[in-house]
């Protein structure tokens, strides 16, 4: 054999070798649909590159599909084209209706069992966990960005304003408010996610019912009840402070946030999750306390609810596959990861380890309040009314709600009728959800 022959086979037999290589040795691939865009879907992408730089064998490729509404969507429309991905991002208010997709749901703690990686619950945050538990207490999914609203304030407007003390209570929030004004502020106060804000977690902050069966956790025959007498009257109020500037509404989400941190309003109720964005925009010193207690309905606070999303894992993969979701769930539960999550988002480290850390290493010492999402979600032990809440069809709920509390700012609804018309088409939603389910 001439010497041209043996070096072409020797090139023949590399390449055959490496393409072998390749295939024995490519990493199995995970796929992560999630929600986060911006600066926070920079912070998933290194989650994901850390895990897969610790081990070969799988690699997590996150992918982002959009808000909440449309990540669940693409998700329910993949799996029944057969094109799911392993685990998906899927917010709060998504859990029932993940629940009720029969079939396509593989329980977090079945993932972690079957796979033999260790799993101990007791090292969550109950408050985080209880909200995405099975009536027998099997957890259905991973927690992973937990928030909780609390009340951001300008320092400096307070201190311009002669307002020596953080509000506590809702007379407080008000006389603060005027005084905000009074010193030459647009408003003294706004929020977002006024669903969130100002019925569940106003409800579960004062010990009361969102709706019947335990707010839903009981059945799915369950009713919306919020509109008591004691929120009707908190929301007839603060739309009645628009007349002074006390309150001004600025959108459904996020939209209002701008107002705050340009300055133009003293104080705002929203998720912690936007201490990221908070500390980069804002000019001024600000500070996050509790929510207010209406001491009207209650004599001490109960608990706030978690807002924010877990991680879903979908069936119709090879069960090797989700050995590799499982080792990525453990690494995402772990102290560091929790903690560096927490200290850059505003999002609650979902296991106690993860705050103790991140007190350990200053963190609360050096961003004093960062800690009070954390405080409001363990203040109490959870009761039925302030476990959270798991409602069908809650998306297209919570859009009716927005509908009738614009309707009442607007002027065009008082908060009775509007709160009224709210659970009453709120319901027929249940029924729809229930028929089917």
């Amino acid at each position: 054999m001439s010497m041209k022959k043996i070096t072409m086979l020797g090139v023949a037999t590399a390449v055959l070798m490496s393409g072998m290589s390749t295939i024995a040795f490519a990493a199995t691939e995970i796929q992560w649909w999630h929600a986060m865009g911006g600066t926070n879907g920079e912070r998933v992408n290194k989650i994901a590159n850390d895990f897969n730089a610790t081990q070969s064998e799988y690699k997590v490729v996150p992918v982002y599909k959009g808000n909440y509404t449309e990540t669940m969507t693409a998700a329910v429309a993949a799996f029944r084209a057969k094109k799911q991905p392993h685990i998906v991002q899927v917010f709060e208010v998504g859990t029932a209706t993940m629940m009720a997709a029969k079939g396509a749901v593989y329980p977090i703690e079945d993932v972690m069992k079957d796979a033999g990686e260790p799993f101990d619950k007791s090292k969550y945050v109950p408050g985080v966990i209880s909200y995405y538990q099975a009536s027998d207490g099997k957890l259905l999914s991973m927690p992973f960005n937990s928030s909780t609203p609390v009340l951001w304030y300008n320092k400096d407007a307070f201190k311009k304003a002669g307002i020596d003390k953080v509000p506590a209570t809702w007379d407080e929030m008000d006389a603060a408010a005027d005084k905000l004004v009074a010193s030459g502020m647009k408003c003294g106060y706004s929020f977002g996610w006024q669903s969130w804000v100002m019925i569940e977690n106003y409800s579960t902050w004062h010990n009361q019912p969102i709706g019947s069966k335990e707010n839903g956790f009981a059945g799915t025959d369950t009713e919306l009840t919020f509109n008591s007498a004691a929120l009707k009257s908190r929301i007839q109020k603060i739309a009645d402070g628009q007349k002074t500037g006390r309150f001004v509404y600025g959108g459904r989400r996020g939209d209002s946030m701008p107002s705050f941190t340009n300055g133009d309003c003293g104080m705002w109720m929203n998720s912690s999750a936007y201490y990221g964005s908070i500390k980069t925009q804002a000019k001024f010193a600000y500070g996050q306390a509790m929510l207010p207690l209406d001491t009207d309905v209650a004599e001490k606070p109960q608990n706030s609810i978690i807002g924010g999303a877990t991680l879903w894992v979908l069936k119709g993969h090879d069960q090797g596959d989700y050995k590799g979701v499982a080792q990525f769930m453990t690494y995402l539960s772990t102290a560091p990861v929790q903690a560096w999550w927490h200290q850059e988002t505003g999002y609650v480290g979902i296991t106690m380890e993860a705050t103790k850390l991140s007190e350990e290493q200053g963190f609360y010492k050096k961003n004093p309040g960062t800690d009070t999402a954390a405080k409001q979600l363990s203040l109490n032990p959870p009761t039925p009314n302030s476990r959270g809440l798991r409602f069908g069809n809650f998306v297209q709920i919570r859009d009716v709600i927005n509908e009738e509390m614009e309707a009442i700012w607007a002027g065009k609804k008082t908060a009775s009728d509007g709160l009224d018309a709210a659970v009453e088409r709120g319901n027929k939603l249940l029924r729809k959800f229930e028929k089917i389910n």
